[in-house]
């Protein structure tokens, strides 16, 4: 069986191991069944697995070794999914666990699974390959609201952009979730305006970017200030102070 391949395989030593491509039907930890593999990164891997005994789907991120030293960044954003629990835009954390991949010790983050496109998906769906106005404005304001609470917490996301949003449902709002924050260092007010500007250029590009920026509306080059992150900044100094514009905001 492939599981005890890599249960039980010789030692390959932990710097080496930067992919595990695990297959659809591997159980890892002996409680999860792997169903398909979601994606992967700097830092590890994420697959959809299901729990063998009640058979709920959830989401594994598996840390490459090289990357979670001392299990620094399993544990940090372990913390942090707990201490953002009630903020809607977060996915919930579940727990962690452990599994041998060639006699090496790999740190499993299990958090709920969240069915939905990313944004860049989604965007790519609509005609012509944008979002119209109105559905820019409420996807953003979803996401305004849901980066305010974060920051509220005392935290940040750090790392904003298409790939990073997964849109759940879409009508006259927006319900969103966010994925992959960046995790070194304390929060500063550098996190925060970094934040702000992500949303800002995330809204620019969902609208179509520079190709079609010329005929947007002035309510929307209002928001998008040129993109320049000083004017930005000034006008929209934390993710409060946008939502507070978009919900007072006229049309000409």
């Amino acid at each position: 069986m492939y599981e005890n391949y890599i249960n039980h395989k010789t030692h390959r030593p932990p710097q080496k191991l930067l992919n595990f491509d695990l297959p659809p039907g591997v159980v890892i930890a002996n409680k999860y069944e792997v169903v398909e593999k979601l994606g992967g990164g700097w830092e590890g891997e994420v697959y959809l697995v299901k729990e063998r005994i009640v058979k709920i789907e959830r989401t594994a991120k598996l840390f490459y070794p090289k990357r979670n030293v001392h299990d620094r960044a399993s544990n940090f954003y372990a913390k942090k999914l707990h201490k953002l629990r009630h903020c809607p835009i977060i996915i919930q954390y579940h727990t962690q666990d452990t599994f041998y991949f060639h006699g090496v010790p790999i740190r499993i983050l299990i958090s709920e699974y969240v069915e939905g496109d990313r944004l860049s998906q989604f965007i790519a769906r609509q005609r012509g390959k944008r979002l119209s106005p109105f559905q820019a404005l409420h996807m953003l304001y979803a996401l305004v609201r849901g980066i305010e609470c974060v920051h509220k917490q005392g935290e940040y996301h750090g790392d904003l952009h298409t790939d990073n949003i997964i849109v759940q449902r879409y009508g006259l709002t927006f319900d969103v979730k966010v994925i992959d924050m960046f995790h070194w260092g304390a929060p500063r007010a550098e996190n925060i305006h970094d934040d702000v500007v992500d949303l800002v250029k995330l809204f620019y590009e969902s609208l179509g970017g520079k190709k079609f920026y010329k005929q947007q509306p002035q309510e929307i080059k209002s928001i998008v200030c040129g993109l320049k992150r000083s004017f930005i900044l000034k006008k929209f100094r934390n993710a409060s102070k946008l939502r507070e514009y978009l919900e007072t905001m006229q049309w000409e």
